[in-house]
């Protein structure tokens, strides 16, 4: 490839969502009607504090409490949801095989790393052991132009031809979806699956996914397998992720599979259809969790999102900082892609109808508000029980302070009890401890909420890199209580 051939592929990578459909790019975050709207109501909010600033800080506490009930229950609904027949597609080990390599579509694996040569010659390694004919692989492995290391590391493996090392031209943003879409215009698959350079995928998975999305038809545009942890017991921080992670893949998904709802996708072993991506516009190269947005935009264009019966192991952060790095990035952009998305709220109601855009708005807004929010909940809770001051008692008339006592006392009993059961329903009894102290994961999740708000105001369109491999090493974070 010639450079001229390099920057035209490069400058599509970057600037093609927003050109196609600037309405839904992360490039700006909010739009002009969004900023007015938010001033109009910040300013009636004060214009009534200074009128009765009881009365209207009760009003947002009725209003804040009615949201928090609501999220728990909707919490409890997915869960019970995952237990429906048919939530996620399986093919079995016999299936699997006994599918003639002769009908197999070529596959284009992509995946992308940034100065990771400890862990991306792992994957190589994993990926030649696939159950897949290897002239049908197209394996592409996006390293940006300037990471030497990976380079090197991946040069000196001299992987199979199947393998192709695709230089990432260094350009701004320096994000993974931006290598994605770099990725996407060489491919050659009918299906493009995505991975991270520290996963381990099950070597069955890409067979799993072609006879699923042969299976399902057009309409299916995308089979999320399932993740989760190899260093699940390194210490406190792996069992609180592993858990969380269980919930996520194993009932929180599902059940928005069964109940037909809009999916955020997770950021790796996606299995998609390259001319559903490509007619949609791929990846948003500004956004920071790009493949919860794609998740959204895919239902927006009428295409549906099925989970696959398939693990892929990754690593646990294990380190309390590199940890903060993930997850405010991940929160960060969670509030990209709810702002973006909501900036023409009657076309996405359209597209969404009442019952998507009740899911969207709860579980892909309310996560990171909700962790937002709680901090200031837990001190005046604290404050109340501590010096009962008279201002929190106006504030919280009886039928709200009653409701909001329940939902404090009984829904966190709630959340805590299905954690429990997650982790006895996945038989892994090791991390039960883990699971009664995820009370201090969520702390965790909250500082990490207020970091990415920090970063989404300074720096929306930052990739706070995180670190692999650490689970090589003596864990220095957070560990058990002896």
């Amino acid at each position: 490839m010639d450079e001229e051939e390099a920057e035209l592929r490069l400058q599509a990578s970057i600037t093609g969502l927003a050109e196609r459909v600037p309405g839904v790019s992360a490039i700006k975050i909010l739009n002009r009607q969004q900023r007015r709207i938010g001033l109009a109501v910040f300013s009636v909010f004060l214009v009534a504090c200074i009128i009765d600033v009881v009365v209207a800080m009760s009003v947002l506490m009725a209003i804040i409490t009615l949201v928090y009930v609501g999220a728990i229950v909707y919490r409890l609904v997915l869960f019970r949801a995952s237990n429906r027949p048919d939530t996620t597609e399986v093919v079995s080990d016999e299936e699997a095989r006994a599918y003639p390599d002769e009908l197999l579509p070529v596959y284009t694996v992509m995946i992308p790393a940034y100065r990771e040569p400890e862990v991306i010659n792992e994957l190589i390694q994993r990926v030649t052991q696939f159950e897949y004919p290897p002239d049908k692989l197209d394996v592409k492995l996006l390293i940006e132009a300037d990471d030497d290391v990976t380079i090197k590391a991946i040069q000196e493996a001299m992987p199979g031809d199947q393998f192709e090392l695709v230089k990432i031209p260094a350009a701004e943003p320096r994000t993974k979806p931006k290598a994605l879409n770099y990725g996407l215009t060489l491919a050659r698959g009918e299906y493009v699956a995505i991975y991270d350079a520290e996963d381990e995928p099950e070597p069955l998975q890409l067979r799993r996914a072609a006879i699923v999305l042969d299976r399902l038809g057009p309409d299916v545009a995308c089979i999320q397998a399932k993740l989760t942890y190899h260093n699940p017991t390194q210490n406190l921080i792996t069992k609180w992720f592993t858990i969380e992670y269980a919930l996520w893949f194993s009932f929180f998904l599902p059940g928005l599979a069964s109940m037909q709802a809009p999916i955020p996708l997770g950021g790796t072993s996606n299995h998609f259809r390259r001319v559903a991506l490509q007619a949609m516009g791929a990846w948003d190269p500004y956004n920071v969790t790009e493949d919860a947005d794609l998740g959204i935009r895919m239902f927006r264009e009428g295409y549906t999102v099925r989970v696959l019966e398939s693990n892929t192991f990754e690593e646990a952060n294990s380190d309390f900082v590199n940890w903060m790095k993930q997850r405010s990035r991940w929160l960060k952009g969670y509030l990209q892609t709810f702002a973006v998305h909501l900036r023409e709220p009657r076309e996405l109601k359209r597209e969404l109808g009442w019952k998507g855009l009740m899911h969207f708005t709860i579980f892909v807004g309310g996560t990171p508000i909700l962790a937002i929010i709680n901090p200031i909940f837990w001190l005046m809770t604290i404050v109340w029980f501590v010096a009962r001051p008279h201002f929190i008692e106006q504030i919280f008339p009886a039928p709200i302070y009653y409701l909001g006592l329940l939902s404090w006392a009984f829904g966190n009993f709630l959340l805590v009890y299905v954690t429990v059961m997650s982790v006895r329903i996945i038989n892994r009894g090791e991390l039960l401890i883990a699971a009664l102290l995820v009370p201090l994961y969520w702390i965790m999740m909250s500082m990490a909420a207020v970091k990415a708000v920090s970063q989404l105001v300074g720096a929306p369109n930052f990739w706070e890199k995180t670190v692999h491999g650490l689970h090589h090493e003596q864990p220095a974070a957070l560990t058990e209580p002896s």
